[in-house]
């Protein structure tokens, strides 16, 4: 029985419309159990169900929580998603009982709350790999804080940098980054629970309390907003999130090119690099390449997520349901992407006698220049003839 009424579509229409909710909400349930928990005591506090009632519904969504922890859950193309799971699950083990769970709730702000539930999660964990990675980074510059190291300008040689700078810079802006993820966090964290269907519900249901009980800062006061800032709020995270892969990204990039053997400012350990099937001798950042390329992905989850609702009228739209996939997968991707860079600066080791010999003369062209100008040579003077210079050594 669907949540919606008795079905009568098509096996084809039924599984086009289901698509990969059945896999994705697995993910889900524990946060859906959890909010169904706190909409028990809510609608205990309105007069719909009694004390007792609600003991029971609260034990038997733990027990599907205990399930969900032993990896016992497995939801089926027929049930659609994790709230017709739920339901199913405890009608059979309490009755009528279980059917009682729904007054005061649509799907609508079920799944708006389970997602909200999952997102701040989500984005706490991801805030401890983060930290995590630039604790990494920061060790990294500290034992290398005085290695020289040519700076670059358009891909060729400028001053004079240090493995240190570079390094920190990247742990700079990762910090910014996170700033970026708990503005989206802070946007995040309201309860739609209450909201309905977008229009409220004719119960007189404490939505404050339903608010502190799961944790949320806040309630969501507009009903018809509710349904509409789910894209909107989405987006912002994977923007959060694709800010964070553009670091990583361009820190790749970076190693990658250093660690080439006409470079060979840093080496990776073999257990990073991958080989090729037919030349015995390479040793590839396949996992530096693929860290790259997982912030165009995420990139394109965003733009997929942005667009999908940005003709629809207010209200609730299924179109929205196609942006719940991209979302998580970008948190995932970023996680994954944290973890890796985690991964690869606890073990990057740096030449030194490599950086050092690459710090060659025109790299202090500027310095000279300005050893000039503190003589009280005019810069313009100074710098004529710090070119010159330059230029007669190479024999131009």
């Amino acid at each position: 029985m669907k949540l919606w009424g008795e079905s009568k579509l098509s096996e084809v229409v039924e599984e086009f419309l289901v698509g990969s909710d059945p896999e994705l909400d697995v993910a889900l349930l524990p946060c859906d159990c959890a909010a169904s928990i706190t909409h028990a005591r809510v609608l205990h506090r309105a007069g719909i169900l009694t004390a007792d009632e609600t003991e029971k519904l609260t034990e038997e969504l733990r027990n599907i929580i205990d399930r969900w922890h032993n990896s016992d859950i497995q939801i089926s193309a027929c049930q659609e998603d994790c709230h017709t799971f739920i339901e199913e699950t405890l009608t059979q083990r309490l009755g009528d009982l279980g059917r009682k769970l729904h007054a005061g709730r649509s799907r609508n702000d079920q799944i708006l709350t389970a997602l909200r539930i999952y997102y701040l999660v989500s984005v706490d964990g991801l805030g401890k790999f983060l930290d995590s990675l630039v604790q990494s980074i920061r060790t990294f510059s500290q034992l290398n804080a005085k290695v020289p190291m040519p700076g670059f300008t358009h891909t060729r040689k400028a001053m004079p940098s240090s493995v240190g700078m570079w390094a920190d810079a990247l742990a700079d802006g990762l910090r910014e980054d996170k700033d970026l993820l708990e503005f989206s966090r802070s946007q995040m964290d309201q309860c739609p629970l209450g909201t309905g269907a977008g229009y409220g519900v004719p119960l007189d249901l404490d939505r404050e309390f339903a608010a502190l009980e799961m944790g949320f800062s806040r309630v969501q006061l507009n009903p018809i907003h509710a349904q509409m800032s789910r894209p909107k709020l989405e987006g912002t995270l994977i923007h959060a999130l694709a800010t964070v892969l553009y670091d990583l990204n361009r820190a790749a990039s970076d190693i990658i090119l250093f660690s080439m053997p006409e470079f060979g400012f840093f080496a990776l350990p073999d257990e990073l690099c991958t080989g090729s099937s037919i030349m015995p001798h390479k040793k590839n950042p396949d996992v530096l390449e693929v860290v790259r390329g997982k912030f165009h992905a995420v990139l394109g989850f965003e733009l997929q997520v942005r667009t999908m609702a940005a003709n629809l009228i207010h209200g609730y739209h299924r179109d929205v349901q196609l942006t719940k996939e991209p979302t998580m997968r970008a948190l995932d991707e970023t996680r994954d992407s944290l973890d890796i860079m985690r991964m690869v600066f606890d073990s990057l080791k740096v030449d030194r006698k490599r950086c050092r010999e690459a710090m060659t003369e025109e790299l202090y062209a500027t310095d000279r220049v300005y050893a000039l100008v503190k003589e009280g040579v005019p810069f313009r003077e100074a710098y004529d003839r710090v070119k010159r210079e330059l230029k007669k050594g190479l024999g131009e």
